[in-house]
This record gives C-alpha cells, sequence and structure tokens, in this order.
C-alpha cells in the first residue's frame, strides 16, 4: 500500500496550447485540480516552488485556499528554496496554513537548484555567512526553522506589552503541533540524505540525483533511501520515517495519451544540473496499462518508498491531468500493491 500525489511545477505561458496562460489561471487551476483529486482518492497535492519563474513561487496562499476547499488529501511542497527563506516568517506561515487544513501539510525543503537568476536569494536578501556557501546557509536556515517549529519559547517578553503574555520567553505563533514531524528534506546526494535523516526529516527524492556510482537511476536512488534509513535508524528517532520517490507515468489509455506520451524518453540520461556536478536523470514511464506494471514492478526505488509523487502537465489543464490520475488509480495502482 503506498500513498499516491501528484506534483505540479506550476508552469503557465500565454502559449495557443496552454490551458495555464496567466499566473491566475495556475492557481486557480492548482486549487481545482486538488479538490478533483481528492474526490478521485489521490492522497497528496504537492507543488514546486521557483522563484524568478513563470512557475509557482510563494505557496503558503496556495496551499491555505486548497486547505480550505478540502478535507483529507495532503498538501505539500517539493521543495522550497531555504536559502531564500526567513525562517521565522516561515514558522509563522506554515503554521497557519497547517491550522486552516487541520493538519495536512507536508512541506518539501532543501538547500535548493539550479536558478533563473545568478545568486537569486541575493535579491531577498541573504548571503552565506563567512565561510559558508549558499548550500551551508541553506541547511542552517532549514535547521533553524525545525528548531522554532518545535513550539519552545524563546523570545523575551516585552515588560510593557500591548496585549497580556503568557508566563515565559514566547515562541512564534501561530503553533501547529505536529507540524515538526511532517517536514522533508529533498536530497541530491547520498550524504544529504543522512544528514536529513540525522534531524529527524522525511525524505524526497526526486527524479533526478547526484551521479554518484554510474549505476542506473532507479538503483542509486534506492540505496540512497537505504542509506537514509540506516542513519534514521541509527539517530535513534522514535516514529517511523517517510520517503518519496517522483515519477513521470502516463498509462496510455487513450488516443490523446498516446499523442501526449506516446514517444517519452524511456531510459535514463546523464548530464550536469550544476557546473561540477554530475547527474542522473530518471526515465519517463509511458506504455499500455500492462507493460507499464511490468516496468514499475523492476524500479527498486518506488519498492523502498511510502510514497510516489506523480508528476503531472499542468499546462494541459485540470480535466486532462485528472484523467491521467485517475488511469493511475484505475489500471495500474492495483496491480503493484499501492491499492
Amino acid at each position: 500500500m503506498k500513498k499516491i500525489g501528484f506534483l505540479s511545477f506550476g508552469h503557465w505561458s500565454n502559449h495557443p496550447t496552454y490551458q495555464t496562460r496567466t499566473a491566475g489561471d495556475t492557481l486557480l487551476q492548482s486549487i481545482d485540480l486538488a479538490v478533483a483529486a481528492e474526490e478521485i482518492g489521490i492522497d497528496g497535492a504537492y507543488f514546486r516552488v521557483h522563484h524568478f519563474a513563470r512557475q509557482l513561487a510563494s505557496p503558503y496562499p496556495l496551499l491555505s485556499a486548497i486547505g480550505a476547499k478540502t478535507s483529507k488529501i495532503e498538501i505539500g511542497t517539493g521543495v522550497i528554496d531555504m536559502r531564500y527563506e526567513n525562517p521565522m516568517y516561515m514558522v509563522e506561515d506554515a503554521g497557519a496554513a497547517d491550522l486552516i487544513s487541520g493538519g495536512r501539510l507536508q512541506l518539501g525543503l532543501s538547500r535548493g537548484s539550479p536558478e533563473q537568476v545568478i545568486e537569486g536569494w541575493r535579491y531577498f536578501g541573504y548571503e552565506p555567512a563567512a565561510g559558508e556557501t549558499d548550500a551551508d546557509m541553506g541547511r542552517t536556515k532549514a535547521l533553524e526553522f525545525l528548531d522554532k517549529l518545535k513550539g519552545t519559547g524563546f523570545a523575551q517578553p516585552n515588560p510593557y506589552p500591548m496585549f497580556p503574555n503568557p508566563p515565559g520567553l514566547l515562541r512564534l505563533e501561530p503553533h501547529s503541533e505536529g507540524l515538526r514531524e511532517r517536514i522533508w528534506w529533498g536530497a541530491a546526494s547520498n550524504a544529504t540524505a543522512i544528514w536529513a535523516a540525522e534531524n529527524g526529516m522525511n525524505l524526497q527524492s526526486s527524479t533526478l540525483k547526484f551521479d554518484e556510482s554510474g549505476k542506473p537511476f532507479h538503483i542509486q536512488q534506492a540505496e540512497q533511501i537505504r542509506l537514509y534509513k540506516e542513519a534514521w535508524k541509527k539517530a535513534g528517532h522514535e516514529r517511523e520515517p517517510r520517503v518519496s520517490v517522483s515519477r513521470s507515468i502516463f498509462a496510455l489509455v487513450t488516443e490523446q495519451d498516446r499523442q501526449y506520451f506516446g514517444q517519452a524518453k524511456g531510459s535514463d540520461s546523464f548530464g550536469y544540473i550544476e557546473a561540477d556536478k554530475r547527474a542522473v536523470f530518471g526515465k519517463s514511464y509511458a506504455a499500455e496499462p500492462d507493460q507499464l506494471i511490468k516496468e514499475l514492478a523492476q524500479d527498486e526505488a518506488i519498492q523502498e518508498a511510502d510514497t510516489v509523487l506523480l508528476t503531472i502537465p499542468n499546462t494541459l489543464g485540470v480535466d486532462y491531468n485528472v484523467h491521467v490520475l485517475s488511469a493511475i488509480l484505475e489500471h495500474v495502482a492495483p496491480a503493484l500493491g499501492w491499492r
């Protein structure tokens, strides 16, 4: 049994074939898709966060809106680039969104990915401390965010406040109990997956990771997940961790499916997402359901994960994406034991 969610990059462009031609289109359709996904039995609605791009960026208004219009579906990110974030403000925003949703927030964080602009976090007013890299800065901010999510008071109260204070040091409000355990780390390497486990975060592993062995993508990813689980156990955390993997999976059940995805790439590829970082990119899965089931059964990383996030073509509109998700639920998931 696996949880099945969707992951949207939230693209928009004034293109004649797009259903999402404006930012408003993308935001409103994201809400509609989450509502529809809950109705058909999808477990999670997750969204990418990219700055300086015609894609979804500030996540909390969207997550809060979805939380107010749904009742069961998990609502999350994959991932928030912590280099751009103020951890204090983020605690308040995340706490509010989680309370609105009734405790369904699943926040994926990361040190960040290649950007649209050079060192975009500098435009947000942030820069690494002396001796730090931007990746170090992102991880430091993540740890501060995790610490403040605990809800322990840390701020000295004003002796003459506008409103009465509770006794002791003050914490950030609103505090949402349990959110700390629903924070995920998007790890591109084995080392950062281990770091995530040591710091009590769930693991998100995407459709790419740094190439650390030259092996096929799903094998490297499965090895990463096993190292994470070992580190989690060694750290002595009391709860069981969660692990998600992202995949582009399309069941070809209509002629429209075949036109869109019949020629999808069926093999891994290697390349560079940063000048000095060779990465392996996982293949897309697109086939008739019977063949798809056989191929997915051989994916070692999917076997290791408890959650599968299906990347969706959000520009094709709500109705088609509901079809894409329904096809997986109906024709593929049951045979694989996901349902």
